[in-house]
């Protein structure tokens, strides 16, 4: 053995395309994909330019996204981020269901007061009236994306939070597309509250109930209400 430090040279271009498959990443998962009837195209020119690169890390970016699902690329016609049929939507949101309810059992076990506070705290800005949620509707929405995130970070499962991180994309899309609709931001936050409430009082059984429902609800909106998936 040698005492001498050995650390073997760094691959940039290696580090350059994780970099960009992060930002890429980054990007396509804080888009609102349902806000259009059309996917959105990705521009490998215009990536190019904004990202300050060549075009082949950008094409190996793409390459590795859509390995994973995010984009598909069309022949002659370019390269588009999925957007999920309105059944494989309800579909996912049933699975995300089942992640966070198990999520809510596991923070009555697991987790701190502090952490559990947070959470409420997260809603401290938008009152208790209609009011107010309408007036920040965006503020709101993002929250509305936050708290369900927080949820399933706090279960401490880090397998659970993994899996429901695959979903993520389209679960944030179909949020913020739905929240403004049919009083939904209304509901969702005297929902939220409940399931807070559940949790503080280690409630376990109710606040896996309660946090199933609201996500099980979600997908009966879509269901009944959402025309312009397929």
């Amino acid at each position: 053995m040698t005492s001498r430090l050995v650390v073997e040279p760094l691959d940039v271009n290696y580090v350059l395309k994780d970099k960009i498959y992060d930002r890429l990443k980054e990007a396509i998962t804080s888009m609102n994909i349902y806000a259009d009837r059309e996917e959105p195209r990705l521009d490998e020119r215009q990536l190019s330019a904004i990202l300050g690169v060549s075009r082949t890390p950008i094409r190996e970016a793409i390459a590795r996204l859509e390995q994973e699902g995010f984009v598909r690329t069309a022949p002659r016609k370019g390269v588009f981020v999925v957007r999920k049929t309105k059944a494989e939507i309800i579909e996912m949101i049933t699975v995300w269901a089942a992640l966070e309810s198990m999520a809510a059992r596991l923070i009555t076990l697991n987790a701190s007061d502090e952490e559990i506070a947070t959470l409420r705290r997260m809603f401290t800005t938008f009152g208790d009236g209609e009011e107010q949620v309408q007036a920040k509707m965006d503020e709101y929405s993002e929250t509305n994306v936050s708290f369900h995130q927080a949820i399933l970070k706090m279960s401490r499962c880090n397998l659970l939070h993994q899996l429901a991180q695959n979903l993520f994309i389209h679960m944030r899309a179909i949020r913020m597309k739905t929240i403004s609709e049919d009083n939904r931001a209304k509901r969702s936050i005297k929902d939220h509250m409940h399931i807070i409430e559940a949790l503080e009082a280690r409630d376990t059984e109710l606040a896996e109930r309660l946090a199933r429902q609201h996500t099980l609800d979600l997908a009966e909106h879509v269901r009944t209400h959402i025309h312009d998936l397929d």
